[in-house]
């Protein structure tokens, strides 16, 4: 145990005082702060320019209509529209002008309405993501709701009220809630696929570089193989969760000095309102799935005499476990319950993906929880036992890498 402790301790320091891994957890803490803050900054930048806020204009777009087309209906139709609530709506007689006005920066944007079907949006340069379109389309159909309430006669305060009526309907789940489940799903998922790769590969090539140099030699005289193994690994764990804690803990803490700033913005609230259950099936399932990965990347690590061979001898776990990841992010964007995802719940590759990613955007049973935690921790021991006895066979293990069969065997050899 004190082989142990003294090897945590060195590898833990090591990977503290990395410099790529300070580096990118400050990187990484900046910019999450930043996006944090961004709608603080944004408004202090809007407040400072307002200058005094009642003698600023507003910005403005123009709109032509064609013959049979009510000018004033039309106008009504944009206004009645949140996003245009905000502009100055004129009304052009010529299109060549209005396009013109367009050009010059007179309007933001402009409306040709040709007739009640057809429209022409002119604006000086289209965005990928132009948000106009659709409260455009919807105010073309309001148009179309006032000239026929219109037509049968209907005053104007009468069409106002029909055309705005709103139906309010509240959905109530009375399972899991995927709307808002799926975000922080998704981000546990990810983090976890990016912290197993990031780390395991990490444990497997720091072996594989002691080999090349011969500083194993030294070390296996000086500590039980188990003891450097896992010290390592559990080294590994610590650094990753840390940084996660460090990067999760900055944007919790961000966001609650900036939650006012968000507003009811309904993505950030379901990232940040994570129920405390949800928060300890994180932590379960990201030891558990780190400790299987990082065990198997660590023995792959001790049977490579070259860094060379690393991205060989791992290229089978780390297909595996990006098919696990793929299988997982497809199925919650369709159904979490299906046949495969069930399967994958319970194989200790993918389960801790899999089960976790059930949980959160579904509804099942405590009991298929249990099942699946068990056979994951047992999966972890055995892996623990079999990563060791191929750690203590391959530590000292030089010339050509050893095929499938062969690592096999050393599992199955005696203590």
């Amino acid at each position: 145990m004190k082989q142990f402790g003294i090897i945590y301790r060195h590898e833990l320091k090591g990977h503290v005082k990395n410099k790529a891994f300070v580096g990118v957890t400050i990187f990484l803490v900046l910019i999450i702060a930043l996006a944090m803050f961004f709608p603080r900054i944004k408004n202090s930048f809007s407040g400072s320019s307002d200058g005094g806020g009642a003698s600023e204009s507003k910005s403005s777009f123009g709109i032509c209509v064609g013959d049979g087309v009510d000018a004033e209906l039309a106008k009504n139709a944009f206004l009645s529209q949140p996003d245009f609530e905000s502009y100055d709506i004129v009304v052009e007689t010529d299109e060549l002008k209005l396009k013109d006005k367009v050009v010059d920066g007179t309007y933001e944007f402009a409306f040709a309405i040709h007739d009640l079907t057809n429209y022409t949006y002119y604006v000086n340069n289209l965005s990928i993501m132009d948000e106009r379109r659709a409260p455009s389309e919807e105010a073309m159909k309001q148009l179309n709701y006032r000239e026929i309430l219109k037509k049968n006669g209907a005053a104007d305060a009468e069409i106002d009220d029909l055309v705005k009526l709103e139906v309010i309907g509240e959905p109530v789940a009375l399972g899991a809630d995927q709307s808002k489940n799926y975000f922080y799903a998704y981000i546990m998922i990810f983090a976890l696929y990016m912290i197993i790769l990031l780390y395991g590969q990490m444990v497997s090539t720091n072996v594989a570089s002691e080999k090349s140099s011969r500083a194993m030699e030294v070390l296996i005289t000086s500590a039980k193989p188990t003891a450097l193994m896992f010290g390592k690994i559990l080294a590994a764990c610590t650094a990753g969760m840390g940084q996660l804690i460090l990067i999760f803990g900055t944007a919790f803490v961000s966001y609650q000095i900036t939650a006012d700033d968000w507003g009811n913005n309904m993505l950030i609230d379901s990232i940040f309102n994570i129920p405390l259950e949800m928060v300890l099936y994180m932590l379960l399932f990201f030891l558990l799935g780190f400790l299987l990965y990082a065990m198997l990347f660590g023995a792959i690590g001790s049977m490579a005499t070259k860094v060379e061979d690393i991205n060989t001898l791992q290229t089978p776990i780390t297909i595996l476990f990006v098919a696990g990841f793929l299988i997982v992010v497809m199925s919650m964007g369709s159904n979490v319950n299906s046949t495969l995802m069930i399967v994958a719940s319970y194989f200790p590759f993918t389960s801790p993906m899999a089960m976790f990613t059930r949980i959160a955007m579904g509804d099942i049973p405590v009991w298929e929880v249990v099942i699946s935690v068990v056979i994951l921790i047992v999966s972890v021991a055995a892996c623990g036992v079999a990563a060791a006895r191929i750690y203590r066979a391959g530590v000292l293990h030089y010339g050509k890498p050893p095929k499938f069969m062969e690592m096999l065997a050393k599992v199955k050899q005696k203590q």
